[in-house]
């Protein structure tokens, strides 16, 4: 399809990344004017449907992308992610560092490609779940994150590893079950990284059907200070408390409030179930 016979929808979220969607969104909008290709910005109204339309472009973080996967369940277009968020995980993980004039060059030359999803109870997301130690970490940074970013995320982070108490889940995956104990993290990933730049499941793919399950155990707080630089790197995969695998769907039940985010937002449950959706979003990358 030529570049110029394209009408894209721009979707922005003016409060993502404390102004970058915005600023990004100005200057994507005059690289399209430059290059003569048909576009519309949606800023404060999104629309219902995209009729008309022959791509949508999303900038804003991941809590953006997860607010538009739940709205639009049943889109069918070509999607293009920017990253005009805090911490951009599925950005990276999808398209790697690359300015956004070089992203529009490539997404406006390749086909798009079918991505799976996740279904966590009744929500869907596109990166991924974090129960456990990064929930708290999640509820504590609830209203704080999109003001102070990364800063704060490390901050809430340093201070969770000496305060944070592991709590007790018991973990069923395609019919197999963990042993009912404490657990420190329970992450089930879609993407690779999350946090802002933690490669949690570095083996992770977008469309092979299945989620990169890693469950560590409970470990004391010099530990887990010791071997979170290992975990930001994504080394942590063969370490004997580190649990990998590969698998389609999680129940996870608790006695306890289950805390858990939710690519990035701040959730609560009694227990949780997950399931993958494969190929159910085309994107460009």
């Amino acid at each position: 399809m030529p570049a110029n016979s394209k009408h894209i929808a721009i979707l922005c979220n003016q409060l993502a990344g404390s102004g970058r969607a915005v600023l990004l969104t100005e200057r994507i909008s005059s690289e399209l004017v430059n290059r003569k290709i048909s576009f519309t910005v949606h800023t404060d109204d999104w629309p219902d449907d995209f009729e008309g339309y022959a791509d949508v472009w999303i900038i804003g973080g991941d809590g953006t992308l997860n607010y538009f996967i739940n709205k639009y369940k049943e889109l069918k277009l070509p999607l293009v992610i920017f990253n005009g968020g805090t911490g951009n995980d599925f950005h990276w993980f999808l398209y790697g560092e690359i300015n956004f004039e070089k992203q529009i060059e490539t997404v406006l030359a390749v086909v798009p490609r079918p991505i799976d999803i996740g279904k966590c109870n009744d929500r869907l997301f596109i990166n991924g779940v974090g129960i456990g130690f990064e929930g708290e970490v999640a509820r504590e940074l609830t209203g704080k994150k999109k003001r102070a970013g990364k800063t704060s995320f490390m901050i809430t982070v340093l201070k969770k590893i000496f305060s944070y108490q592991s709590k007790t889940y018991q973990i069923t995956t395609d019919g197999k079950s963990f042993a009912r104990k404490k657990y420190l993290i329970i992450d089930i990933n879609n993407g690779s990284r999350a946090g802002g730049g933690f490669h949690v499941a570095p083996l992770a793919s977008v469309s092979d059907g299945l989620f990169d399950l890693v469950v560590i155990e409970a470990l004391r707080p010099i530990k887990r200070l010791r071997w979170l630089p290992v975990i930001e790197k994504g080394k942590h995969l063969m370490l004997p408390f580190v649990n990998y695998s590969t698998v389609k769907k999680i129940l996870i039940e608790s006695d306890d409030l289950i805390k858990f985010h939710l690519d990035g937002e701040y959730y609560s449950t009694d227990n949780i179930e997950i399931e993958i959706i494969s190929n159910k979003f085309l994107v460009r990358y």
